[in-house]
């Protein structure tokens, strides 16, 4: 998984995966994270609940955690403030 640090933030790439069956954090593959989720694409509603799966799976704050770009596509950058790259990856890849 490709991490970037800017600003004293990490920026990781998602391919995410609405409408499924049910909501996981599948692992990576291309360098990106993929995680599946039961919301569909519609009003944002997938990309709340994207937000909800990494910030239990971090064990962060929702505020912790922002979508940089790809708001209305699957594939999106995102940020998170409070970790460090070793925790980020253990905590993502448990």
């Amino acid at each position: 998984m490709i991490i970037d640090e800017k600003d004293g933030r990490l920026i990781f790439e998602v391919k995410i995966r609405p409408r499924a069956s049910k909501d996981a954090v599948e692992g990576v593959r291309d360098g990106r994270l993929e995680i599946r989720t039961t919301a569909p694409p519609l009003e944002g509603q997938a990309n709340e609940r994207l937000i909800r799966i990494l910030s239990k799976k971090l064990g962060i704050s929702r505020s912790s955690l922002e979508i940089l770009s790809g708001e209305h596509s699957r594939y999106k950058r995102l940020a998170v403030i409070g970790l460090d790259r070793t925790g980020l990856l253990q905590r993502l890849l448990s």
